[in-house]
């Protein structure tokens, strides 16, 4: 096994589609995923991210659609023949077998020489940082070390891409928030073109290059972690990505207004019929004195939750809408902060000032 995989294969899907019975798992989704990117299908259950992947593993066959790896067509290509690496969500490790054993499994499938199968499962090995652990059997392993042993597994042969089906959800938070950055280490190390389904959307923005986010069987946005959290196209993604709470606005001619009054924006302006203003809550703040360059929100704060490094307040607007802002905790900023029931002035930078498609599509 080398240090990187060479030729990472580009992936393109177009017009896939998957019933079953009346409902669309899969509604003619076209994605194309470049040679060693890391994207990661993002959605909540049941919106077809794993229908999606199972696609690509040949585990699913499409009722329509196209597939290809580089220029090959794959959809009638059995799973056993598309060359990639697959890290299942339970990891599917086989409890009979040493880690060696579990490991190798894939090269004494392709017939690789008995001195070649040790030299590489050694080599894999070490690359999760598990050297020395072939002769464990596997219920002597943490939940961590299984997954490395899943993922040395899947690496072993030299795939050109891999798939991961949320091989991270069975692993607590502190271990699972350090195994996403050894993975993404791991990704570009080996540079292999690599597909990673996540309902979590912080392990998305984590760990990715572009993130599809998928829901009902279509792909709603695809975007860097970036672009997907500073710009959403539509209010599912933005409620989906990150805590945001919405309020109606309303579009005159070239002008958008809330309760009557016009709002300053540096972003773009969506062509859509119904809009909403999305308020992220790190980025809205308590005003400190009035200004125009801003825009500013009269509001009545309604909750107050001390969070140690930070506080977390809940403020009424004039149309009912309930949101939230955060800021950082310094010394003197708990006595200085509104009591429940105040009246407060709320501050937007023009270039947090996000509007976007009103629908939930």
């Amino acid at each position: 096994m080398t240090d990187s995989i060479q030729g990472a294969l580009p992936i393109t899907a177009r017009n896939i589609t998957k019933t079953y019975g009346k409902v669309h798992a899969l509604d003619d989704v076209s994605l194309d995923v470049k040679s060693g990117e890391f994207l990661t299908l993002l959605g909540p259950s049941g919106s077809g991210k794993t229908t999606l992947l199972m696609v690509l593993a040949g585990f699913t066959r499409p009722d329509q659609g196209s597939l290809k790896f580089g220029d090959q067509e794959m959809i009638r290509t059995a799973p056993h023949l598309r060359d990639v690496g697959m890290v299942f969500q339970n990891y599917a490790l086989f409890p009979h077998m040493t880690v060696a054993g579990n490991v190798g499994y894939p090269l004494r499938l392709r017939n690789v020489p008995m001195p070649e199968i040790s030299q590489r499962i050694e080599k894999a090995l070490e690359t999760v940082q598990l050297g020395g652990y072939g002769t464990r059997k596997i219920d002597q392993l943490s939940g961590g070390q299984k997954q490395r042993v899943a993922l040395a597994r899947s690496i072993v042969f030299e795939p050109r891409i891999l798939l991961m089906d949320e091989p991270l959800s069975a692993l607590d938070k502190k271990l699972r928030d350090r195994m996403q950055i050894e993975l993404r280490h791991l990704h570009e190390k080996l540079g292999m073109t690599t597909v990673y389904v996540t309902h979590d959307q912080r392990e998305a923005l984590t760990m990715s290059d572009r993130i599809a986010v998928v829901n009902h069987g279509r792909i709603m946005q695809l975007a860097t972690p970036q672009g997907l959290y500073e710009q959403p196209t539509n209010r599912f993604v933005a409620d989906f990505i990150g805590d945001s709470t919405f309020l109606s606005v309303e579009r005159h001619g070239d002008q958008i207004t809330y309760n009557g009054v016009p709002l300053k924006t540096s972003r773009p302006v969506p062509d859509a019929a119904s809009l909403v203003l999305m308020l992220r809550p790190e980025r809205v703040r308590l005003a400190t004195k009035t200004t125009k360059t801003v825009n500013e929100f009269q509001a009545t704060a309604s909750e107050l939750v001390y969070q140690g490094d930070s506080y977390l307040m809940y403020a009424t607007m004039p149309d009912g809408t309930e949101i939230s802002l955060r800021g950082a905790i310094r010394q003197g900023t708990v006595a200085a902060l509104p009591k429940i029931g105040d009246h407060v002035t709320l501050a937007l930078e023009p270039g947090d000032t996000v509007l976007i498609d009103g629908r939930d599509v």
